[in-house]
């Protein structure tokens, strides 16, 4: 269990931190922390959601580095 919980909480700093982790996939803050401290179980759910969402996130950064190397 922990283990889930401590990657949880590397993927949400992935995301620059709590704050736009909720924004990213529209869940409290308060729930999140709660995920993360082991007050509420992370469900393959909420990862399968976490791991679409770093994909995307992923994508987004590539898109913007390529546009940086082609000079914009």
């Amino acid at each position: 269990m922990q283990n889930r919980q401590d990657h949880f909480a590397y993927c949400v700093q992935l995301f620059g931190g709590t704050t736009a982790f909720a924004r990213r996939l529209r869940i409290d803050e308060r729930a999140i922390r709660r995920f993360i401290n082991g007050e509420r179980p992370i469900t393959d759910g909420l990862l399968a959601d976490t791991a679409k969402a770093l994909r995307e996130l992923s994508a987004e950064a590539t898109t913007a580095a390529d546009q940086i190397a082609a000079g914009l």
